[in-house]
C-alpha cells in the first residue's frame, strides 16, 4: 500500500512499512524511512506507484481552472476530494484527487486552507483584490524583465539612472529598479558598477562621488534651518593688543588669532585668542543640535561644508577690524631662554588687527626674511609688526625642539602639503558641475614653512595647557592621547588627560577650532567654566566627570571624522587623476617606499607600480602610467626606469603610520549592497 501525505507544507508520497492508530511508517522512493502522523495521510491506495501517482496528479493540476473551481465549490468547508468530485464526476479518480489537492494548495488568493485537506472559499473581494495584486506583480516583473535586458545590451533606463545611488549604496531590495540590476549582473556574469557603468548611468565620475557622500551622510541635504545666532551677552573687557589671524585665503571660519606684547622687554607674553560661540551658544540649543549633528567642517578641493551655518560662523568668526569675543591664552616666557614663566585664561573682547593669509605671505615670510624683516614688506602684512613674527618663529622652533626631545626623536616633513585649486568651479554649483569642466591646479606647500609652524606650535600650546588645566580643575573634556610611538600605537579620544607621544605633550584636548570641530566646541564649554570658577568648576561645567554624554560624542565624531577625512582623501585623488589627464601626463617619477607601491614626486599620488619587486625602499623611478578609472579611483603603472644608481639609493626614512595609510590607499570603496560584491578595495581615511 501506499500513501500521500502533507509534511512542512510540502507533498509526498511512498510505501506503507506499517500502520498504527495515530502514526504510520512510510519508506520514500530515496529509500529514507519517515514516521507520519495519520492526520498527516491525505490518501491511500495501491496503483498506480507514488511517483506515478504524483507526476500524473501535478500534470492534471494545471488544467483545473481556478475561477470554475472556485464557482463549483461549497460555501461550506470542504475537502479536496469533495471539490474533484464536483469539478470531475462523482466518481473521481485518485489523480484526480490528488490533482485537486495541488491546485487547491497552489491557489490561496481563491482557496483558504481549513486543515489538513481541507479548505474554505475566499469571500469574493478578496478573490478579486488578490487577482488585481497578482496582475500587478506580474506588470511589475515584465518591467523588471525589460529593463533588466536593457541594461544587459548596454542601455540605462531612465527610473534606474534616477535612482542610481540609491540602488547602489542604500538600495530598497523590494524596489524593481534594484531587482532588475541584480537580475542584468546575473544574467551577464557582471558586477553591478561596471554593469551600470557600461550602460551609460554614470555621466559624471564627480557625481559619482558626491552624491555616494551625501546619500550616505547628508540624506535630507546639506542646507541648514534658518537661526538666528545668539548674542553674547556676557560684559567682557577690550584685551589692550592687537592681534592677527593667519589662515589660507579660502578660510571663513577664523577660529584663532595670536597676539605679541613685551618685545624688547625681559618677558615676552604671547596670546593666544580663540573665537568664543561657546559664550553664546547653549548645550542643547537649537544651534548646539545642528553641530552635534554635522561634528565637523567637511572639506574637499574647491568647497567646504561648514559645521555650522554661515551666519552663525560670521556671528563669532575672528574678523579683522572687530572686537571679537574670545577665549584666551596669555602665556609668558623669558625672553631670553624661552622658559615659561606663566599662564592665565581670559574670557574678552580682542581687537583684531589683519587677517593674514599664509598662501600669500609664504613666498614672503620665509626663514630668511625672519631672521631680518625687512620694512618693505610692512605693506603686505599690515597691522603686524615684522618682529612679532619673527619672535614668534624663534619661539615656534624652541616649543618644536622641546616637544622633540619628549618624543625621543625629531619631527621630520620628508614630503610636502599640496593646495588644490579648482579653475572656474564656480561658475556651476558644487555637485551640479558636469564632468571635466573645471580644471585642476596643483601646487606644492612646504611642510613646515615659517607662518604654518608659528601657527601649529602656538595650538599645540593652547591644546596642552588648557588640557593639563581642565584636569587640574576636576574637569572633564575630550581628549587625543597615543600612548608611544611603537609601531601600530593609534591615537586615541577619551575623556583622561594622558600623554599624546606623537606630539610629546603631557596632556592634549583640542580646543582651538570651535567653529570646525564640535569637540573643540565641548571642550570649550568647560574652559569657560574654569575660567569663571577655577577649581569649582566641576560643579558648574554642562558635562560632569564620567558623563555618559562625553563618550557618546567621542564615538560619534570618531567614525564622523573618519568619515569625512575619507571623503576628503578620496577628492583629493579624484582630482589629482583628474590633474594627470586634463594635463596630457603619462609618466611621472617618483620613489620606492614598498614593494609594489610608489609615491609620486610632484604630485599627491600614491599607486601600485609593477617591476618594484627588487627594488629597494627609497629607489628613485620612472613610471608609465595605465588607464586610470575615475570611479574606483584606481591608476596602475610599470617601472620603465631607474633613476638613481643601483646601490645608490637613499636611505629609507623610518616608516610611520601616515605611510601605512597611504600604502593602503588607492582604488576606493564602492560598497555596493547588491547580491554581486564590488571588486575595488576600501581606502582608510587620509590623516
Amino acid at each position: 500500500m501506499y500513501a500521500l501525505f502533507e509534511e512542512a507544507g510540502k507533498f509526498m508520497s511512498g510505501r506503507v512499512l506499517s500502520e498504527a492508530e495515530a502514526s504510520s511508517q512510510i519508506e520514500l522512493e530515496s529509500g529514507k524511512r519517515v514516521k507520519v502522523k495519520a492526520a498527516n495521510l491525505l490518501l491511500k491506495f495501491e496503483k498506480p506507484g507514488p511517483e506515478v501517482l504524483v507526476r500524473e496528479a501535478r500534470s492534471l493540476a494545471e488544467s483545473i481552472e481556478l475561477e470554475l473551481a472556485w464557482e463549483f465549490a461549497s460555501d461550506d468547508e470542504f475537502s479536496f476530494g469533495d471539490l474533484a468530485r464536483v469539478y470531475f464526476n462523482d466518481d473521481a479518480t485518485l489523480v484526480q484527487q490528488a490533482a485537486a489537492l495541488f491546485r487547491l494548495f497552489e491557489a490561496p488568493h481563491y482557496f483558504r486552507r481549513a486543515g489538513k485537506g481541507r479548505f474554505r472559499k475566499a469571500p469574493a473581494e478578496q478573490v478579486q483584490q488578490a487577482l488585481a495584486a497578482i496582475e500587478k506583480k506580474r506588470l511589475l516583473q515584465l518591467q523588471i524583465d525589460d529593463w533588466a535586458q536593457e541594461l544587459a545590451e548596454g542601455r540605462c533606463p531612465q527610473p534606474i539612472r534616477d535612482q542610481l545611488y540609491r540602488i547602489l549604496f542604500k538600495p530598497d531590495k523590494n524596489a524593481a529598479e534594484y531587482k532588475a540590476v541584480v537580475d542584468a549582473a546575473r544574467a551577464t556574469q557582471t558586477a553591478p558598477l561596471a554593469l551600470l557603468q557600461r550602460a551609460g548611468a554614470i555621466d559624471s565620475p564627480y557625481q559619482f562621488h558626491w552624491r555616494r557622500f551625501l546619500l550616505e551622510f547628508f540624506p535630507k541635504g546639506t542646507g541648514f534651518a534658518a537661526l538666528q545666532a545668539p548674542e553674547i551677552t556676557d560684559a567682557l573687557p577690550v584685551a589692550g593688543v592687537q592681534a592677527f589671524s593667519i589662515d589660507d585665503s579660502t578660510t571663513t571660519e577664523i577660529d584663532d588669532a595670536l597676539s605679541v606684547q613685551g618685545l624688547g622687554t625681559a618677558q615676552v607674553t604671547v596670546g593666544i585668542h580663540i573665537a568664543a560661540p561657546a559664550l553664546a551658544i547653549v548645550p542643547g540649543s537649537p544651534i548646539d543640535q545642528l553641530g552635534r549633528a554635522r561634528l565637523s567642517t567637511v572639506y574637499m578641493p574647491g568647497h567646504k561644508l561648514t559645521m555650522l551655518p554661515d551666519p552663525v560662523v560670521q556671528a563669532y568668526t575672528l574678523q579683522e577690524g572687530r572686537d571679537c569675543p574670545a577665549v584666551s591664552l596669555y602665556v609668558r616666557f623669558d625672553a631670553e631662554t624661552l622658559a615659561v614663566l606663566d599662564s592665565e585664561t581670559r574670557l574678552e573682547r580682542v581687537p583684531i588687527a589683519a587677517n593674514l593669509r599664509h598662501d600669500q605671505l609664504d613666498a614672503l615670510v620665509t626663514e630668511e626674511w625672519l631672521a631680518a624683516p625687512d620694512a618693505a614688506a610692512a605693506p603686505a602684512i599690515s597691522g603686524v609688526d615684522p618682529a612679532q613674527l619673527a619672535f614668534l618663529y624663534r619661539l615656534a622652533r624652541h616649543l618644536k625642539a622641546q616637544r622633540e626631545v619628549v618624543r625621543g626623536k625629531p619631527e621630520t616633513f620628508n614630503r610636502p602639503d599640496y593646495n588644490f585649486k579648482l579653475v572656474d568651479s564656480a561658475e556651476a554649483p558644487l555637485g551640479d558641475e558636469p564632468a571635466g569642466a573645471e580644471r585642476v591646479e596643483i601646487s606644492v606647500r612646504r611642510r613646515g614653512a615659517p607662518l604654518d609652524l608659528i601657527v601649529a606650535e602656538a595650538m599645540i600650546l593652547a591644546n596642552s595647557t588648557w588640557g593639563t588645566w581642565m584636569a587640574a580643575c576636576g574637569v572633564p573634556g575630550i581628549y587625543r592621547s597615543q600612548a608611544s610611538l611603537a609601531p601600530g600605537v593609534k591615537v586615541r579620544m577619551g575623556t583622561k588627560a594622558l600623554p599624546h607621544a606623537g606630539i610629546g605633550v603631557p596632556s592634549y584636548a583640542w580646543s582651538t577650532s570651535p567653529l570646525r570641530r564640535y569637540v573643540d566646541l565641548v571642550n570649550q564649554w568647560q574652559i569657560i567654566a574654569c575660567a569663571r570658577h577655577g577649581k569649582t568648576a566641576a560643579l558648574a561645567a554642562p558635562f560632569k566627570p564620567k558623563d555618559a554624554e562625553l563618550f557618546s560624542i567621542i564615538s560619534s565624531f570618531d567614525a564622523a571624522y573618519s568619515a569625512y577625512n575619507g571623503f576628503q582623501g578620496g577628492m583629493e585623488r579624484f582630482w589629482t587623476l583628474q590633474y594627470l589627464q586634463q594635463n596630457g601626463l603619462h609618466e611621472i617619477t617618483g620613489t620606492v617606499f614598498r614593494e609594489g607601491l610608489v609615491r609620486a614626486d610632484d604630485l599627491p599620488l600614491v599607486l601600485g607600480v609593477m617591476g618594484t619587486q627588487d627594488l629597494p625602499r627609497g629607489a628613485h623611478v620612472r613610471v608609465r602610467l595605465g588607464a586610470i578609472d575615475l570611479i574606483t579611483l584606481d591608476v596602475a603603472g610599470t617601472v620603465v626606469e631607474r633613476l638613481d644608481a643601483p646601490g645608490a639609493a637613499p636611505a629609507a626614512p623610518e616608516a610611520t603610520e601616515e605611510d601605512e595609510e597611504e600604502a593602503a590607499a588607492g582604488p576606493i570603496a564602492i560598497a555596493v549592497d547588491m547580491d554581486q560584491p564590488a571588486t575595488a578595495a576600501e581606502a582608510p581615511a587620509t590623516p
